[in-house]
């Protein structure tokens, strides 16, 4: 990341969201809108004095920190860390923005007036040639499995809260405590909440059952206390996978064979985890004084949004869905638009970075070309034939239909750089004005009459 904020010819825009695309491969137009920081990043140098100077002492959960920890309605993003390295204001949370009432000790703090509520949105147009979608995941939400209590005690985790308890720029620097500060003895990690599931995600999400070893790992490295790891079994797919798995074994972490069935809280705070050893036949149960749920990757819950916005279409499971999964995995179905990451299902971190460079290498080649190729196989309109009727503009899977005013009514007009000729429109078309090339009936019909041409007759 911070390399891409200081390379010259990229240009980041935070706090902004792509609002519509239009055009085609090599000519797309994008729409964006950017939200206002209420800093000037051209004057900010990120020290921080607005943050320490901002009077909302109680501060809003910090999304970074998994909202295990509060920041002020002056930040900055990704707890000091965030790339560019700016200040920002929340207007959701600001007094003065939402009330306006506050002493702006912000203001007089910044050492450069780079603080400016005056800020307002903007709509920026970027004509672009290609477009990589790299939108990412989101954690499943644990209460919608009641059995794991989630919610009901604050040493019941999931993943991502347990990887920023255990990060060195975490809330507690590294230190994995209970919710009481103190350091827990007996630690239950359960897998595949969310995942292989039919209550929740029938996919299995690959990257659980090794962020659940490595959650073991850390434990016992760090506070010596004992792990009980309830699983249905252990998927270590990736290079040097198995050889992590077997090093945690030889850590001393008990391995209970059975997914976990429910946690119950205590009277005295403590955790009961219940469940089945599959192995042996008997149930279990367990009192820890922490629980980390190994929790689902899910689409991001504005796919569906960014999937009309960009032209893509989404798998079964509301993922991005490729062009095809063996010859085109970074492709979509639009020309032009690429997959990155795991929005398109998920992906651990060497398989993400593998397909995001696949992706950056399809743009350059294509760039680099200079001109589109595109597939024969297209739509056409018989103008003397097309009525106007507007038909087919509403039912192209692909926007490349357009209405074109011509003499006294108008035409359908296919754009055939969009166009993929999957026959929509021309099985729609009333008045049979639109045909697929090197598809058409007359070719259909005689390729037919070719393969019976050769059959023996029967009397």
């Amino acid at each position: 990341m911070m390399d891409a904020g200081r390379h010259p010819n990229i240009q980041l825009l935070t706090s902004s969201e792509v609002e519509s695309v239009s055009g085609y491969v090599g000519n797309f137009t994008a729409v964006v809108r950017q939200r206002p920081r209420y800093v000037d990043t051209s004057l900010c140098t990120g020290c921080g004095a607005c943050a320490e100077a901002c009077v909302y002492k109680k501060g809003v959960p910090n999304a970074f920190d998994a909202g295990l920890s509060r920041r002020r309605a002056a930040y900055i993003p990704m707890n000091g860390q965030g790339v560019p390295m700016k200040a920002v204001i929340d207007d959701e949370t600001c007094l003065y923005l939402t009330r306006g009432k506050c002493t702006q000790a912000c203001v007089e703090a910044c050492p450069t007036h780079a603080i400016d509520f005056t800020q307002q949105e903007q709509v920026i147009e970027l004509p672009v040639g290609a477009i990589v979608v790299a939108t990412g995941f989101e954690m499943f939400d644990p209460t919608r499995l009641a059995a794991y209590a989630y919610g009901k005690s604050p040493n019941i985790l999931d993943g991502l809260e347990f990887e920023r308890l255990s990060s060195a720029t975490g809330p507690t620097q590294g230190k994995i405590l209970t919710a009481a500060g103190k350091v827990p003895e007996r630690v239950a990690i359960i897998h595949c909440v969310g995942s292989r599931d039919a209550n929740a995600n029938p996919y299995c999400s690959r990257v659980c059952c090794m962020y659940a070893l490595k959650t073991a790992h850390l434990v016992r490295d760090k506070t010596g206390a004992e792990v009980f790891e309830f699983y249905m079994d252990i998927r270590a797919f990736g290079k040097d996978y198995e050889e992590f798995y077997e090093r945690v074994q030889s850590e001393g972490v008990y391995f209970v064979r059975g997914r976990g069935a429910e946690v119950t809280v205590l009277e005295d705070g403590r955790l009961r985890v219940k469940g089945e050893n599959t192995n042996l036949g008997l149930p279990v149960s367990l009192d820890v004084d922490m629980v980390v749920l190994a929790t689902a990757m899910e689409p991001a819950r504005d796919a569906g949004h960014v999937a009309s916005v960009f032209g893509l279409s989404r798998s079964a499971n509301g993922f991005f869905q490729e062009a095809h999964p063996k010859l085109r995995p970074f492709h979509t179905n639009t020309e032009g638009v690429f997959l990155a990451g795991a929005c398109q299902f998920p992906k651990d971190v060497p398989d993400t970075v593998a397909h995001a460079n696949a992706a950056a290498a399809e743009v350059l080649a294509l760039l680099s070309r200079g001109e589109v190729v595109i597939s024969p196989t297209t739509a056409v309109v018989d103008e003397a034939l097309c009525s106007g009727c507007k038909t087919c503009i509403s039912l192209c899977p692909y926007s490349a239909i357009r209405f074109v005013v011509k003499g006294d009514t108008g035409v359908a007009e296919v754009n055939e750089a969009l166009c993929k000729g999957c026959g929509t429109c021309v099985a729609a078309c009333p008045a049979g004005a639109i045909t697929a090339r090197h598809f058409s009936d007359q070719q259909i019909m005689a390729q037919i009459e070719g393969l019976l041409s050769g059959v023996p007759s029967v009397v």
